[in-house]
C-alpha cells in the first residue's frame, strides 16, 4: 500500500518519523510522501527522518512558533491559517500511485487535536482517495482537559475521515517507566504495528517469496471500509523457539495482566499461528473493545516462507470469525526471507462497544461540567474579594 502521510502535532510528528525509520530500515515502500505540521518549532526540528523541506511550522503569527498549549481552538486556527499551503506540500509528491492518505495525530493536546480534522477533511475534498486517521487517545489519568480534548477531536475525526485507527496511551504509564521512556516505547510500538499493516504484500519487499494470498491494498481498504474505528492486534514468536515471556512486544506488557490467556505454542507452525492470532485479538489490542461488535476483520500472518502455514491461517481465520460473530473476515500470509519470527496481525474495523471511549465521554463531561463550576466560583469570590465599604 502506498500512503501519503501527514503528522500534525507533536505526537503525529514523533509517530511519522518512526514510521519513516521502520519503512526505511525494512525498505517496504510503503510510505510515498511525508509532511510533518506543528505549531511549534522545537518539535519540528526534533525530527530526524522526516526531510526539512517536508516540516511545515503553521500559525507563526497567531502562536510565534511556540505550540498552542493544548488549545484545539488555536490549533485549529493556526492550521487553517496554512491550509493552502499544506495542500501544497503534499499535493507536490501525491501520484496516481497513491493508494490513501494517512494523517495522525494525538488527540488531547492542541495542534493535533484541533488541526488533523481540518488536515483529514480538506484531503477528502480534493482527493477521491480514501482517507484514514491514526489517533492517539491520552491515558485515564492525565488531567480533565485532554479528555475534554480528545473526546470533541475524536468525534470530528471520525466525521472527517474513512476511518479511524485508534491506540490507547493509557498503556503507557502502566509499564513503570519514565513518562518519555514510555511514549518512546509507545512510538515503536505504533509503528511496527500500523507499518507491518501498511506494508503487507509489497513486492519490493516479498522478493522471490510471493505470498499464497497477498493482502494487497484493496483488501485493507475493504476492511477498513466507510466511517467507524479499528482496533489493531499483534503478537509475534520468534523462531525456531519462542522466546521466554514474548508474544505481542511491549503492549503484551502494557495491557496484559490478569484476564490477558496464556497460550502455549507449540513447533507445528498451525498451532504456532492460530495461538498468535489469539494473543493478539484477545490480549494485545491498540483500543480494547467489545470483539462481538466487530464489523469487517484482517488477519495477516507474516515471517519466513517455511513458518507460513496455510492451514493456520485458514484455521486463524475461523477462529476469529467465532470469536468476532462476524463473516467478512479477510486473511492473508506476508512472506518475509530474513525474518527470524512469526507474527500475526489482527484489524478489527467497524468496532461499536468501546468502553475506553464511554469512559473518556464520561471524563469529558465530568471535567467540563467541573470546570463551569469552578469558574462560577471563582467569579463570585472574586467579587466578594474586591467589593469594599468605602465609608
Amino acid at each position: 500500500m502506498k500512503l501519503a502521510i501527514v503528522g500534525v502535532g507533536q505526537a503525529g510528528g514523533k509517530i511519522l518519523d518512526r514510521l519513516l525509520e521502520y519503512d526505511a530500515t525494512r525498505n517496504t515502500g510503503f510510505v510515498g510522501h511525508a509532511v510533518a505540521v506543528n505549531s511549534a518549532t522545537t518539535d519540528l526540528d526534533g525530527l530526524t527522518h522526516v526531510p526539512e523541506r517536508d516540516r511545515l511550522l503553521v500559525g507563526s503569527a497567531i502562536v510565534n512558533g511556540h505550540g498552542t498549549g493544548t488549545d484545539p481552538e488555536v490549533g485549529e486556527r493556526c492550521v487553517r491559517e496554512e491550509l493552502s499551503e499544506i495542500e501544497s506540500v503534499v499535493g507536490r509528491a501525491t501520484t496516481s500511485h497513491t493508494d490513501a492518505f494517512l494523517v495522525i495525530a494525538g488527540l488531547g493536546g492542541g495542534t493535533g487535536s484541533g488541526g488533523a480534522p481540518i488536515v483529514a477533511e480538506r484531503l477528502g475534498e480534493i482527493y477521491a482517495e480514501p482517507v484514514y486517521g491514526l489517533g492517539i487517545l491520552p491515558s485515564e489519568d492525565e488531567s480533565g482537559i485532554y479528555s475534554r480534548n480528545a473526546a470533541d477531536s475524536l468525534q470530528r475525526f471520525v466525521a472527517a475521515t474513512n476511518n479511524v485507527l485508534l491506540f490507547d496511551n493509557g498503556a503507557a504509564k502502566s509499564a513503570g517507566e519514565t513518562l518519555s521512556g514510555g511514549y518512546a516505547d509507545i512510538n515503536q510500538e505504533i509503528a511496527t504495528r500500523f507499518g507491518t499493516l501498511f506494508s503487507a504484500g509489497e513486492i519490493d519487499a516479498l522478493g522471490d517469496d510471493v505470498a499464497e494470498s497477498v493482502v494487497d491494498s484493496s483488501e485493507i481498504i475493504n476492511t477498513l471500509g466507510e466511517r467507524g474505528l479499528t482496533s489493531i492486534g499483534y503478537a509475534s514468536e520468534q523462531l525456531p523457539q519462542a522466546e521466554r515471556g514474548g508474544g505481542g512486544g511491549l503492549l503484551s506488557r502494557f495491557l496484559g495482566g490478569d484476564d490477558e490467556p496464556e497460550f502455549a505454542s507449540s513447533g507445528d507452525a498451525t498451532n504456532r499461528i492460530t495461538s498468535l492470532t489469539r494473543r493478539a485479538t484477545l490480549g494485545q489490542l491498540t483500543l480494547p473493545c467489545e470483539r462481538s461488535s466487530t464489523s469487517r476483520a484482517l488477519v495477516i500472518v507474516s515471517g519466513p516462507p517455511d513458518a507460513l502455514n496455510r492451514k493456520g491461517i485458514d484455521a486463524a481465520r475461523r477462529w476469529l470469525e467465532e470469536t468476532t460473530e462476524c463473516r467478512a473476515v479477510r486473511a492473508g500470509d506476508y512472506p518475509l526471507a530474513d525474518e527470524d519470527r512469526v507474527a500475526v496481525l489482527v484489524v478489527l474495523s467497524g468496532v461499536t462497544d468501546v468502553p475506553r471511549i464511554e469512559r473518556l465521554q464520561q471524563q469529558a463531561a465530568d471535567s467540563e461540567a467541573e470546570a463551569e463550576a469552578r469558574e462560577a466560583t471563582s467569579e463570585e469570590k472574586t467579587r466578594d474579594l474586591l467589593e469594599y465599604d468605602e465609608e
